[in-house]
């Protein structure tokens, strides 16, 4: 009796944090309830933990312990301490040990089958699929998402990496990697351990390589993919450890990171193939700026220019980007905008799915600045309002404002839906120098009459027009 009501209660734990998890997914699909959604899964995954440790005395229970306390205070003082310019790198590097605890948990399933097994004896074929497929998916995710991450931090380039025979090379590891699955899964009993081992190394060189010739212009939808990876081989190794509450909680972040990744590549136009193989931002450039008669042509202003602009504007639509970030600009946005609607200006945030280093980081920055969500726009939603608005003010935004993706046939980024900020009457554009995007390519943007440069620090900048509209 008493084993029968510890079973339900096991259950019932399980099933308090599955409803957990996908009221969380519900809540963060909104920027006004995001934080509570966050808050949900967090209870749901301590719940989730509790229900793996209950049944677990006496079999590890302090070596299980002991990683949850280690693991907690790592994304305690991770999450307290990481810049918010480097929130993208960090959510790289934690789906990447997403993926190697995949990888580490197959193996040492693995490892712990050949001991325990005669080299006649079989594995199960369920086991054994699952094994095989868990230890790819989660070595390809750990170390594309490394990759990833020494992109995003800038210790290696952005660009695209290529080389001659690249495809080849690609394909050739691919091959060795699905020859070594196949062989592992048909002959489990008699294929020895350094096939495992061969194909492990095998995925994590492919994730290497499956990351290094994408562009850094194309981070945000990588990181989405790479997440889905790490969802998808979590629920893969639930099957393997015939575990229900894996299997739904890595299925509910493979399919919420494949869904993401597709709108996403919806959003720029792109096929998830052009993202992957089509080395984005390999050209530089030239291209687009052979269109405009270079960066020479473009007209700079001063703080108290653009502060009179925007105070005396009917309204105002604020085009956050990356140099935001970098700025740490955000709290100061917010100031202005207080500051201008004191004037009577009317005061719209025009966010593109891709601006920034990762999905929905414009949000996240504004969010901490407690800018009002009525104000947030998508794209979509915000493009009609650019005709009949007065400045449109772009801080860092290069390649998510660039016209070149109408108009230039032979930009890299040719037919990719962009913030139409060029149908405004004013453009002010707030960048440190006249350096290209994360793309690698010009904007002939900031030739545009229309258009006016100012200078410098984003925040500094920023802080300029606060006191400059204040005096006013």
């Amino acid at each position: 009796m008493t084993a029968t009501l510890s079973l339900s209660l096991l259950r019932l734990a399980e099933l308090a944090a599955i409803v957990l998890f996908i009221l969380g997914l519900r809540f963060l699909s909104s920027p006004a309830t995001a934080r509570f959604g966050n808050r949900l899964a967090a209870v749901g995954m301590l719940i989730a933990l509790v229900a793996v440790l209950a049944p677990s005395a006496g079999i590890g229970w302090w070596a299980i312990l002991i990683g949850i306390v280690l693991g907690s205070a790592v994304g305690l003082v991770s999450a307290l301490k990481v810049k918010m310019t480097a929130m993208p790198q960090m959510v790289a590097l934690f789906n990447g040990a997403g993926g190697a605890a995949a990888a580490c948990v197959s193996t040492t399933q693995y490892l712990i089958w050949e001991r325990a097994h005669a080299i006649a004896v079989a594995m199960d074929p369920m086991t054994a699929v699952s094994l095989v497929i868990s230890a790819i998916i989660g070595a390809v995710s750990a170390a594309g998402s490394v990759i990833a991450f020494l992109k995003l931090q800038e210790l290696m380039t952005g660009r695209p990496v290529t080389y001659p025979g690249q495809q080849v090379v690609n394909a050739a590891v691919a091959a060795g990697i699905a020859a070594l699955a196949i062989w592992l899964i048909v002959a489990m009993g008699a294929a020895a351990a350094w096939a495992y081992l061969a194909m492990l190394v095998l995925a994590l060189i492919f994730g290497v390589l499956f990351v290094l010739p994408i562009g850094g212009a194309d981070m945000p939808v990588v990181i989405s993919l790479l997440n889905s990876f790490t969802g998808v081989a979590v629920a893969v190794t639930g099957f393997e450890l015939r575990y229900n509450l894996l299997i739904i909680a890595g299925t509910l972040v493979g399919a919420s990171g494949t869904l993401l990744t597709i709108l996403m590549g919806r959003a720029m136009n792109r096929s998830l193939g052009n993202v992957l193989f089509g080395a984005f931002g390999a050209k530089g450039g030239m291209e687009v700026a052979s269109a405009g008669g270079g960066p020479q042509n473009v007209r700079s202003a001063t703080v108290d220019d653009v502060a009179t602009m925007l105070a005396y504007a009917h309204q105002v639509i604020v085009v956050p980007g990356y140099g935001m970030a970098v700025a740490q600009a955000q709290h100061s946005v917010r100031e202005l905008a207080d500051q201008l609607e004191k004037h009577g200006v009317s005061v719209k945030y025009a966010i593109h799915p891709v601006a920034g280093r990762m999905p929905g980081h414009m949000n996240v920055l504004l969010a901490e600045a407690n800018v009002p969500y009525n104000q947030l726009f998508d794209m979509e939603d915000i493009n009609p309002e650019f005709p009949r608005t007065d400045v449109a003010l772009v801080i860092g935004a290069n390649d998510v404002t660039n016209p070149a993706a109408r108009s230039v046939a032979s930009s890299p980024i040719y037919g990719m839906p962009i913030l139409d900020v060029d149908k405004a009457n004013n453009v002010i554009v707030l960048k440190r120098s006249m350096r290209s995007g994360f793309a690698g390519i010009e904007n002939p943007l900031y030739e545009d009459p229309k258009t006016a440069m100012l200078f410098g620090d984003a925040k500094a900048s920023v802080d300029g027009l606060v006191s400059a509209v204040k005096a006013l």
